[in-house]
């Protein structure tokens, strides 16, 4: 008991509830009596009504407090608080209602009292907390008004009347900093037009925001319909920038759900919210099995697809995160990060190189690691053109080093982050990554039974180190032009955490051997990505901001592929994931080909290793006769 009396000593607002509800209870139960008898309460009723005030009115606090009513804030009262205090006070009144059974007359007021008391008591404890409520609203609300009455925040519309909207509003409305006023809202739905949401009246769809920008003094919209397609945000978005207006969204359904961000938490609309990609659903128990109290180990942890992963794996509980990375800014960045999210206990910096064979097996003796997503990569398709034998060097033989020390320790996973430029690659850093999965579909036939090995491909992914986005986000603020490759050039995009989540999910359904393709959805043209990034930014492609179309650059295709010829698809469990299967070469035969490329490799001309690299790549169609000086500010 010394506990929770210290408890209550230490929270004045326990005392200040117990003094308000006991205030509320007795003239409930007082005016129940009185209507009751019609207003003529005789003697006898008169003592029974003094007895069961000391008794049932304790009760009925003893009950609030059981049902967390007396350690809520004051000023804040919602459907989950009133809830609790209907179920409080019905048992209660229950508890009279058998004392009364029990005992009859004298000891418990008749059903009829008790019926009027619980009434009583539900209607006034309410209205006490919804004053409390009220007052601390229009006190948050004064805030909001010069010395003149006139409103000094900026005037906004919600677009979107439904729970993210109302939600959104109502933060809005009650905390001054984020210097907004909600004056407006819009939405498609027509049975919501012409009603109130918070006091703040719905005017219609979208569309009607033009027609009422001056009347209500619109300088901003918000896009609150975070489940809406992509099509219908790139036509409110289009509204929006017609009306002259300034442009925000909310957070998606991911981030809320997962409680990573608030809704209020406002952000410019963003390419990916246009392209759309469907919601993944995932199996969070299969992953769950695979990544709970284990230690795993994510190589190129530092990167844009390599943090993202570490961000989903540690909500997972992992027995330990090792997070690799030969960046050490890039590996403090996601430390620092992780440990504000509360997984400071589960993850181990490790800054180290893949190729250094030393640091790895010490790591892997020391950490002993269960699960490996290997994501540590060169992906620079131009820059690997000018020197194959790096991408030869990190994306081939470190990953064959690395496949090796996880068959040796005893590894139950690994998963190799690939490409869809593996395949029928045209460029090094494809034919590179093709190899490396050639090398583990070899180790698994030779090793059954062991460690399971397989691959991820996918396609470009939006936002990501090194992608288009960032670079025509440089070209769009320098002021152009935006450099495209082709006009007709098309790449299949996926979000960050779309892959990385799906990754996860390919993880848990691999037996061995196996690569897994992520379904990309349809391919983009990458020029009406850049005319799209340019309406974004408030400008008009071809007037403001000029689109230039500067040739295919080498070891790119016009059109990316889907698998090879030879690999047989086969469906999984998920309906945004594939499988393929194909013939693996034998082990020794891999790693012949690895050795002789690997003495090749400072000893080369760029063009001569390109050849060799054909050899044991047969579907490489290099792309030969680059100059160092000819990719000199080539872009897109």
């Amino acid at each position: 008991m010394k506990p929770f009396h210290l408890n209550l000593t230490l929270r004045p607002r326990f005392w200040v509830l117990l003094g308000l509800y006991g205030l509320a209870l007795v003239p409930s139960l007082w005016l129940a009596y009185e209507l009751r008898f019609d207003f003529i309460v005789d003697a006898k009723a008169q003592q029974e009504r003094l007895f069961v005030l000391c008794w049932l009115i304790p009760l009925q606090l003893v009950f609030l407090g059981l049902f967390h009513q007396l350690n809520t804030l004051l000023d804040y009262f919602s459907i989950p608080d009133l809830t609790r205090m209907v179920h409080a006070l019905s048992i209660a009144s229950g508890i009279a209602l058998g004392v009364r059974l029990a005992w009859g007359a004298g000891a418990a007021p008749s059903m009829g009292i008790i019926l009027l008391d619980l009434v009583f008591c539900i209607v006034e404890l309410t209205a006490a907390r919804l004053a409390l409520r009220n007052f601390r609203e229009s006190i948050a609300g004064s805030s909001r008004k010069d010395l003149h009455g006139h409103q000094n925040r900026r005037r906004v519309a919600i677009i979107g009347a439904g729970d993210a909207g109302a939600v959104l509003a109502h933060e809005l409305y009650l905390k001054s900093g984020y210097g907004l006023d909600p004056v407006a809202f819009f939405d498609d739905d027509a049975s919501k037009w012409a009603s109130r949401v918070h006091d703040i009246p719905v005017l219609g769809p979208p569309e009607k925001l033009i027609g009422c920008r001056d009347y209500y003094g619109i300088v901003e919209a918000i896009i609150a319909m975070p489940s809406a397609s992509p099509r219908r945000i790139t036509e409110i978005v289009n509204l929006v920038h017609q009306a002259g207006v300034g442009c925000k969204t909310v957070p998606g359904l991911d981030q809320l759900a997962l409680g990573q961000v608030r809704i209020s938490q406002l952000r410019h609309i963003e390419v990916q919210d246009l392209l759309g990609r469907e919601r993944v659903e995932l199996d969070t128990e299969n992953i769950r099995q695979v990544l709970s109290d284990r230690v795993v180990l994510v190589t190129g942890a530092g990167g844009s697809i390599g943090s993202e992963i570490c961000r989903q794996i540690a909500p997972y509980h992992p027995k330990l995160l090792l997070l690799l990375d030969r960046s050490e800014p890039a590996i403090f960045q996601l430390e620092q990060e992780l440990q504000r999210s509360g997984h400071s206990e589960r993850i181990r910096p490790l800054v180290g190189d893949i190729l250094d064979l030393h640091r790895m097996r010490a790591i892997f003796s020391k950490y002993q690691p269960e699960v490996l997503f290997h994501a540590a990569a060169h992906k620079h398709v131009p820059m690997m053109e000018l020197q194959p034998c790096e991408a030869i060097q990190n994306n081939s033989i470190g990953t064959a080093q690395l496949a090796d020390l996880a068959l040796e320790y005893g590894v139950d996973r690994f998963t190799l982050i690939s490409s869809d430029k593996a395949i029928n690659p045209t460029s090094v850093m494809g034919a590179a990554k093709r190899l490396a999965e050639s090398y583990i579909q070899s180790l698994q036939a030779a090793n059954p039974g062991r460690t399971k090995f397989l691959a991820v491909r996918f396609g470009n992914v939006l936002g990501s180190s090194g992608s288009v986005i960032p670079l025509f986000q440089r070209q769009i603020a320098e002021g152009g032009p935006v450099t495209v490759t082709h006009p007709e050039m098309t790449r299949y995009f996926m979000t960050i955490p779309e892959a990385s989540m799906l990754v996860l999910q390919s993880a848990t359904q691999g037996l061995g051997g196996e690569i897994f393709v992520l379904d990309m959805g349809n391919p983009i043209r990458i020029a009406d990505l850049a005319r799209q990034m340019i309406e974004l930014s408030g400008l008009r492609a071809g007037e403001d901001i000029q689109i230039k179309f500067i040739g295919i650059r080498p070891g790119e295709k016009l059109f990316e592929e889907i698998s090879h010829a030879g690999e047989n698809f086969a469906p999984t469990n998920h309906p945004k994931i594939c499988r393929f299967l194909s013939e693996p070469a034998g082990i020794a035969q891999v790693r012949e080909a690895l050795r002789g490329l690997r003495e090749k490799l400072y000893s080369l001309e760029p063009d001569e290793m390109k050849l060799a690299i054909k050899q044991v790549v047969p579907d490489y169609q290099p792309c030969l006769g680059i100059r160092q000086d000819n990719q000199a500010g080539r872009a897109g």
